[in-house]
């Protein structure tokens, strides 16, 4: 076993999963290296308050741990643990039946430059006011659409990663990404936006 944090961090993500499962403890290594992304994921995709999403957050890392042994080393360990948080997701609000309204998604200023620079608009002088329109159409898009969008451009992943994640193969991947382009720039355009 490993003697020290510094040794941990160093790790790759497989060699932490093989650790964790000689030792439950090394866990600890792979929640600090996801639980900020994962977060911002949890709550871009859910649209919940920050309470909430930290809940969903520690469901998630549950099963991440009960499913350790099934990890394949084929895999990027990234990609998988997404998986587990979107069906995670997914399965919760299925259940619900109902997505919570009432919380705008949240995203920073380079977020915001982010998706719109990949969907060619051009952020107006107040960004502040661009970010909250961006924010509000992101918010109230299709759920299909609004995934890919967080996951290709918020959370860069690849279409191969996006593929794997929402089980679809790679040109539905992009053909649904084209599509959520295209009505956010047409929801952009109701909501006056110009760009």
């Amino acid at each position: 076993m490993l003697e020290n944090s510094a040794d941990f961090e160093k790790k790759s993500d497989a060699d932490l999963v093989r650790a964790s499962l000689a030792d439950r403890e090394v866990f600890f290594y792979i929640v600090r290296r996801y639980e900020r992304r994962l977060l911002s994921y949890i709550k871009r995709l859910t649209n919940v308050d920050d309470d909430e999403s930290e809940d969903i957050l520690q469901e998630v890392f549950i099963k991440v741990y009960l499913n350790l042994n099934d990890f394949n080393d084929d895999l990027r360990f990234s990609s998988w643990i997404y998986r587990i948080a979107h069906n995670h997701v997914i399965s919760r609000y299925r259940k619900l039946k109902a997505r919570p309204e009432g919380h705008a998604i949240s995203i920073d200023d380079d977020g915001a430059r982010h998706l719109a620079s990949g969907i060619d608009i051009a952020l107006s002088a107040d960004s502040s006011l661009a970010k909250e329109a961006i924010s509000s159409v992101l918010s109230g898009l299709d759920e299909k659409y609004r995934e890919v969008l967080i996951l290709k451009f918020l959370e860069e992943r690849s279409y191969q990663e996006i593929s794997y994640i929402i089980k679809k193969p790679a040109g539905t991947v992009a053909s649904t990404i084209n599509r959520a382009k295209a009505e956010f720039k047409l929801e952009m355009k109701k909501q006056g936006v110009k760009f």
